[in-house]
């Protein structure tokens, strides 16, 4: 268990009313054990991935989806059983031609969180192949920070078409970044770290994520990470054919349709931190913050604020980790996902060194080292 240590003064964060500061969801911070969730409110703390929401009427656009949250057939409910093997609990939230279910494996008694996509019509095909694609690269990673997925039931409607997918994922107790951004500099630099080991993990293995986001960084009770949603992530150098990605931290090449490397994965993940540490988000190719049709050549494209001009308290050597991950050139990021998680770590033990300084009264030599 790491016990993140509280560093006041120095390193707080953005507080309300604070410029470019926005409010977390009243209650998101709150977090218990998994057997005291009730069921109306395991949506709030789950992280079910990019999309998923209660069931508003109409449509939500994100990314490059678009959000039914009307009824979908085949719906369960508490108590029934899925495929004689799972028994429903509730209904955990709902997205594209999806609804993910809290289930008991009848045999095992294991609790798990359970993907139901359908298709309704010809457009549903690629969140079948999306979801087919996400099990397939999450079922080959092994690693703490990474949600499992553990099995892929197919169901067909015919001899060769495929009707309805069941995923069975890992539940995750924890709340995300975007509802429960940390509150200090140090549990930032401790939260990313553990993000990007992860990722690096997923790297060697041949593959990015390539929808990083506040989002889909879960962090428990213990500060212990889980990336989650890999619904957009493909092996390293894909070249998709449509842009893909979420328009507040959507790095250049996947706008304009250029190869998906590691790189990407550290523009995304620094435009989550430079979000989580000054509450703006960074400009993007994306000619309209809410299209992802109109688009921006590079030399177009607005550059960042210094994180230091919008936050002055954030360190300087974590500000300018930020700024170089969220470079438009990906040249001129950080060389790999292993290098950044090295300097967040530096960054981390520089902060537990000042917040100890502090104590004994020699806290101004520590923090000129760390600038």
């Amino acid at each position: 268990m790491v016990v993140m240590s509280s560093i006041t003064a120095y390193t707080d964060l953005p507080v309300p009313g604070a410029r470019g500061f926005q409010e977390p969801a009243s209650g998101s911070a709150a977090m218990t054990t998994a057997s005291s969730r009730q069921a109306g409110g395991w949506s709030g703390w789950l992280g079910l991935g990019a999309g998923h929401s209660g069931g508003a009427s109409g449509s939500i656009q994100q990314g490059p989806r678009t959000y039914r949250t009307g009824p979908i057939v085949h719906e369960y409910k508490a108590g029934e059983m899925i495929e004689g093997a799972f028994r429903v609990m509730a209904e955990l939230g709902r997205g594209a031609a999806s609804i993910i279910y809290l289930v008991q494996e009848v045999k095992t008694k294991q609790i798990w969180a359970l993907k139901h996509v359908v298709r309704q019509s010809d457009k549903d095909a690629r969140f079948l192949e999306q979801t087919e694609s996400e099990h397939e690269i999450a079922s080959k990673l092994d690693h703490p920070g990474l949600r499992r997925s553990v099995r892929l039931i197919k169901k067909r409607s015919g001899i060769l078409t495929v009707s309805e997918l069941f995923m069975l994922m890992e539940l995750v107790d924890g709340v995300s970044v975007d509802k429960a951004p940390p509150k200090t500099f140090e549990s930032a630099a401790h939260i990313f770290e553990q993000t990007a080991r992860a990722l690096s993990y997923m790297h060697a293995k041949g593959y990015v994520h390539a929808d990083m986001k506040p989002n889909n960084i879960l962090v428990d009770e213990e500060n212990k990470v889980k990336v989650i949603d890999l619904g957009q992530s493909c092996a390293t150098g894909t070249v998709k054919k449509r842009i893909q990605g979420t328009p507040d931290y959507i790095a250049p090449e996947q706008v304009h349709l250029r190869p998906i490397t590691e790189k990407t994965d550290i523009y995304n993940l620094g435009a989550t931190m430079y979000w989580a540490l000054t509450r703006q988000h960074v400009p993007t190719a994306l000619a309209k913050g809410d299209s992802l049709v109109g688009h921006l050549d590079d030399s177009l494209m607005e550059r960042p604020k210094p994180v230091l001009e919008i936050n002055p308290r954030v360190p300087e050597m974590f500000a300018a980790l930020i700024m170089e991950c969220v470079e438009i050139e990906p040249a001129n990021r950080p060389d790999s996902m292993y290098t950044l998680a090295e300097r967040l770590n530096l960054i981390k033990a520089k902060l537990i060194a000042a917040a100890a300084a502090r104590k004994s009264g020699s806290f101004k030599n520590v923090m000129s080292e760390a600038k």
